[in-house]
Order: C-alpha cells, then sequence, then structure tokens
C-alpha cells in the first residue's frame, strides 16, 4: 500500500538534486511560481537564504530520492524546515 503526503501548505518547494547543483522551484497552493532557480549543493547557505522568506510562513520542501539526499535532508532537520522524500 503507498501512502501519499496530503497536508496542505502555503508554499511548496520541489527539488531536483544532482551532485553538483540542485534546481529548486516554489510555488503556492494556485500553481503561482514564486521561485524557480539552480543552486549550488556545495553553498546550501545561499539556498536556504532564498529559502527563508518561505519557510518562516508555511513552506514544505520535497525531493526524490537519489543518491546523495540524506544531507538534504539534514540540512531541513536542522533548520526545522518539513521535508518529505519522494520517488
Amino acid at each position: 500500500m503507498m501512502r501519499f503526503y496530503q497536508q496542505q501548505h502555503q508554499f511548496y518547494c520541489g527539488i531536483d538534486l544532482h551532485a553538483n547543483c540542485m534546481h529548486a522551484c516554489i510555488v503556492d497552493q494556485n500553481g503561482k511560481k514564486y521561485l524557480h532557480k539552480n543552486f549550488n549543493t556545495k553553498r546550501p547557505r545561499l539556498f536556504l537564504a532564498e529559502l527563508r522568506p518561505y519557510s518562516q510562513q508555511d513552506l514544505i520542501v520535497g525531493c526524490e530520492s537519489t543518491f546523495n539526499w540524506y544531507w538534504l535532508a539534514d540540512l531541513f532537520d536542522e533548520e526545522n524546515i518539513p521535508f518529505v522524500l519522494g520517488h
């Protein structure tokens, strides 16, 4: 049986994670795009700075299960930002 994340949020961030870069997109409940940008995985604090306005409201972050998702989950855990892993 598959479980699906069904909680509603004001903002949703999807991340396409690669070894050296990640592409992030933030949308609201209506699909309005607020951020659509590439980030260097070696500089996660710059990425967090871009997320800060949304994480201070109601943001959920999702990423597919790739070989290197662990550090991203730890980063969001340290920042108390909800994170879900999908595949």
